[in-house]
């Protein structure tokens, strides 16, 4: 008989969608009138047989409130999903938007999509460094007079400072992995410069390199043109200046027409017209030798674009300050005539 029950039960209870429906099941099973209780000629019977009664009973009843407890959880939980579902489409998204990306921040993303497109990876590194990888992987030994042109932050001399330029993470891929690779490296880097309208101690650096077994300055001017007029349109006034780089021989200075005057000449581009837009060259066998690669079966080339003057030029801010400042206040367009 007890066993009856226990299935009349489960074939019930399986399709209860709702706790008033369980409600009514739990009351026609264990109500005060319920299917489940004692006969009352219990009393009747010997008291073996009412102790098995009872424990029959007992077994029953606890099978019975397990049974009808489990499909109450399954409610619950069925419940709570709705009503998160039922709140979620309550929400209204159509919030003002508040804010924006920082223009480094959409500027580096513009040339990584431009890169990756090109099939280049993008990699980082630490901002403290070693003088190995900043300096002499890139040759540039220590009595160079190349370091005279990075006024360096040290943290601790010689040894220990904070990154001039992301080429340091360059001298890391190229120890690291095996050509052929195209991989560019943005990032913040650190000089000890004077502070002014084109100049800042905090700046950030997007370094460029591709290592194939062969390579040409026209490979090189190809990609940094397809960036500029992508950057900054088809009308774009770029050209390149003989330059000297200990990473790379021969190096080039790709400089682009002053976007605030066009040419003529303003504080800004310092009167000549122009704007320094970075650094670029041939990887200097050198520099493939220090990191274990073969000069005669590899070659490459190599940029350094100054990150912060790019997004000067994208958004027409006309003081480097006002990209690291932190007065909200602060009017790039004011005073244009100091430095």
């Amino acid at each position: 008989m007890y066993q009856t029950i226990i299935k009349n039960l489960k074939k019930e209870i399986d399709s209860i969608a709702s706790m008033e429906e369980l409600s009514k099941v739990r009351n026609k099973y264990l109500g005060k009138n319920g299917l489940i209780k004692i006969s009352p000629n219990i009393k009747n019977l010997s008291i073996p047989e009412r102790k098995k009664l009872s424990f029959e009973f007992h077994n029953l009843k606890e099978a019975t409130e397990k049974i009808i407890f489990e499909k109450e959880r399954e409610l619950n939980k069925f419940h709570s999903l709705e009503l998160l579902k039922n709140d979620a489409e309550e929400l209204d998204f159509n919030i003002p938007k508040i804010g924006h990306l920082h223009p480094i921040t959409q500027t580096v993303r513009m040339l990584n999509n431009l890169f990756i497109e090109m099939g280049y990876s993008v990699m980082d590194g630490p901002e403290i460094e070693t003088d190995d990888y900043c300096f002499k992987r890139l040759n540039v030994p220590e009595d160079h007079p190349a370091r005279d042109m990075q006024d360096t932050i040290y943290i601790k001399e010689p040894n220990y400072l904070l990154r001039t330029q992301t080429s340091s993470v360059e001298a890391r891929v190229l120890e690291k992995y095996k050509p052929p690779f195209k991989v560019v490296c943005p990032g913040r880097v650190y000089r000890n410069e004077k502070v002014n309208k084109s100049n800042h101690f905090v700046f950030h650096h997007y370094q460029g390199f591709v290592i194939l077994p062969k390579i040409t300055l026209k490979d090189l001017f190809g990609t940094l043109d397809y960036i500029f007029k992508e950057m900054y349109g088809p009308n774009v006034v770029v050209r390149y200046r003989n330059k000297y780089y200990p990473e790379v021989e021969p190096g080039v200075g790709p400089d682009m027409q002053c976007f605030k005057c066009n040419g003529a000449g303003c504080p800004l581009c310092k009167g000549v017209g122009w704007i320094e837009m970075g650094g670029a060259g041939i990887r200097h066998p050198n520099v493939l030798r220090m990191a274990g690669i073969d000069p005669n079966k590899w070659m490459g080339f190599a940029f350094g674009l100054g990150l912060d003057r790019w997004v000067m030029a994208k958004y027409n801010i006309v003081d480097i300050r006002t990209l690291l400042g932190g007065n909200i206040g602060y009017n790039p367009y004011e005073n244009e005539n100091t430095l």
